[in-house]
């Protein structure tokens, strides 16, 4: 049997030597000696750019690289730890919904990182808002760190929270020490992926020198325009077409040859399906619009798909009273993400939540060129907003030391068997339910 990779002219010159199986084994070409001055054997490298070779070659664009899982190509999210849940990004062609946490304070947080990392990155950058102007929007943006900066927040942070190993030892629950950990993400580089200062602004010579698109609705729609019934809402028609004249006049489609260095466009559009955008969905169950945000996701996704470009969708789904909307609009968002804030809540007061703002939802990552979508093996998922940065950890939660529950719980139980009466058909008189 001939080795797997052998070439025949390695056989006609080597005769079976060892070292030509192993070379062949390796996938090293043969080459005759005396034609060129390298080695006789060369290991096949990456196809050359100027090269006239017909097979598939992945796009090489400054802030993208290609996925380790499926070869799709990845643009950052503006949060590093983001990115390692979505399995190393976020893939071109694809839409991110984040489900806005119940004021709205922590989701435009990652709607302005998103936006951020594509200016850092030199990507070209879509913002449509029905509340706020994107002009304002860009001017709110966080400032970039750099890699050195980034690593002294870094390195503090961790030295802040930095606790003996037998004190991580006791403060971690049992369930919890034989699940896999999650790593922090320390600096990255500069090329894929950066860390924000959120206490600082983005300076005005990286907005000046970017290329972006700004899509305010009060401006683009006027109050005198009439819309039939069945179709979409005026604001979305409005959005549509003005993201498909983008996509389509600067070439991101591929339909412009003459461009020579390729780019992405980054689309952010903030509080979709709000009442703003002329969407009746957060206030009737039933509404007359209750297709329109669906049809809208639909022919989104179609442009996207045949484009060099990705979107993230800010949207209060909490607001939405009709679970079967939420349903759909999951079904249509590739990459579904929600925020739940402890504001308001009674966890805002629970000192065992003390060290976190709030939980974070992986509800769903795309299917590429799978046929099934790979899933976390991170459940519990907390983030806090430290001093400057945003982070997402692992939810781990103090263990119960003390025997006040074991010993309410008794005495509750207790209680309960007194109320039953003598047989077991009767019904218990307490609260309680029967416990047999």
């Amino acid at each position: 049997r001939v080795p797997i990779g052998l070439t025949l002219q390695a056989l006609k010159w080597r005769q079976w030597q060892p070292a030509a199986v192993v070379r062949g084994l390796l996938g090293l070409q043969w080459r005759q000696p005396g034609k060129s001055n390298v080695t006789s054997f060369q290991r096949r490298g990456p196809r050359a750019s100027g090269t006239n070779d017909s097979g598939p070659r992945l796009v090489s664009i400054a802030g993208t690289r290609p996925s380790v899982r499926n070869g799709q190509l990845l643009v950052s999210t503006g949060l590093p730890a983001l990115d390692q849940l979505l399995g190393g990004g976020l893939a071109i062609g694809t839409v991110l919904l984040i489900e806005e946490d119940k004021y709205n304070i922590y989701s435009p947080l990652l709607f302005k990182c998103f936006l951020a990392e594509g200016i850092v990155s030199g990507h070209t950058l879509l913002v449509a808002s029905a509340k706020e102007d994107p002009a304002n929007i860009l001017q709110e943006l966080p400032a970039p760190l750099l890699d050195d900066n980034s690593k002294k927040e870094f390195d503090e942070d961790v030295y802040n929270h930095k606790t003996p190993e037998s004190n991580i030892k006791m403060k971690i629950a049992w369930r919890y020490q034989l699940l896999p950990k999650m790593e922090q993400i320390g600096p990255i580089s500069s090329r894929f992926g950066h860390y924000y200062d959120a206490s600082k602004r983005i300076p005005q010579e990286l907005i000046e020198a970017s290329n972006w698109h700004g899509f305010f609705l009060p401006e683009k729609i006027s109050s005198t325009l009439k819309v039939e019934p069945c179709s979409l809402t005026p604001g979305y028609i409005k959005l549509l077409q003005f993201i498909q004249n983008i996509i389509y006049e600067e070439g991101f489609d591929g339909s412009n040859p003459q461009k020579k260095q390729r780019n992405v466009l980054r689309i952010g559009i903030q509080n979709l399906g709000s009442p703003l955008w002329g969407d009746d969905i957060c206030c009737a169950e039933n509404g007359s619009n209750s297709h329109s945000l669906t049809k809208f996701l639909y022919v989104l996704r179609g442009l996207l798909r045949t484009s060099l470009s990705a979107c993230i969708i800010t949207m209060p789904t909490h607001l939405i009273q009709n679970k079967a909307i939420i349903a759909r609009v999951t079904n249509l968002s590739d990459t579904v993400i929600g925020l739940e804030s402890f504001i308001g809540s009674e966890r805002e007061t629970n000192p065992l939540y003390k060290d976190y703002h709030g939980l974070i939802h992986i509800r769903q990552i795309p299917r590429l060129n799978n046929l099934i979508c790979d899933e976390s093996d991170v459940k519990d998922l907390a983030f806090k907003l430290k001093r400057k940065l945003f982070t997402i950890e692992r939810l781990h939660l103090p263990p119960d030391l003390s025997d006040t529950v074991s010993r309410s719980s008794k005495q509750d139980l207790a209680e309960s068997t007194k109320r039953l009466g003598p047989g077991c058909g009767m019904m218990a008189g307490g609260k309680k339910h029967l416990d047999f």
